[in-house]
């Protein structure tokens, strides 16, 4: 069985990753990535060693899925962004429960741990079409006779 439907990621915020501008405060954006999908996220809002984004993603799943992966990276005017670590978000569980609270999830950099995201899941399996029209009615039901 395939999984095929919508996928919401709520990319919440993040905490503990290293400031890797040495004047100034990092500038972080995610890179969230489904198989050949990919979005961007806006800078997100600093706060210390916190940012928060609250933005929301949509990614169309079409077969059985592998893992969601998100990549933070830091904005740099004058030279090339920073890596700052990366979450695998696996989504097998996702396809079962079709809907996953923000939690945190590790942000892994060179195998170390460096700090966490959190990020919000939702599944919206696509209906078949036989059951689309028979929960929602056909042309009979909806038209009036008088």
């Amino acid at each position: 069985m395939s999984t095929r439907g919508t996928l919401e990621v709520l990319l919440v915020s993040a905490k503990g990753l290293d400031n890797s501008d040495f004047l100034s405060k990092s500038d972080p954006y995610a890179v969230i990535t489904y198989r050949t999908q990919e979005k961007t996220s806006g800078i997100a809002s600093v706060q210390g060693s916190s940012s928060e984004w609250n933005e929301s993603f949509l990614f169309s799943i079409s077969s059985d899925g592998t893992d969601l992966k998100i990549k933070l990276m830091d904005k740099d005017t004058f030279t090339a962004d920073d890596f700052m670590g990366e979450a695998t978000i696996p989504l097998q569980p996702l396809f079962v429960e079709n809907n996953v609270p923000p939690m945190a999830y590790h942000v892994v950099k060179d195998d170390k741990y460096c700090g966490e995201i959190r990020v919000g899941l939702t599944f919206t399996p696509q209906r078949s079409r036989g059951l689309e029209e028979e929960s929602y009615g056909g042309w009979k039901q909806s038209s009036c006779v008088e």
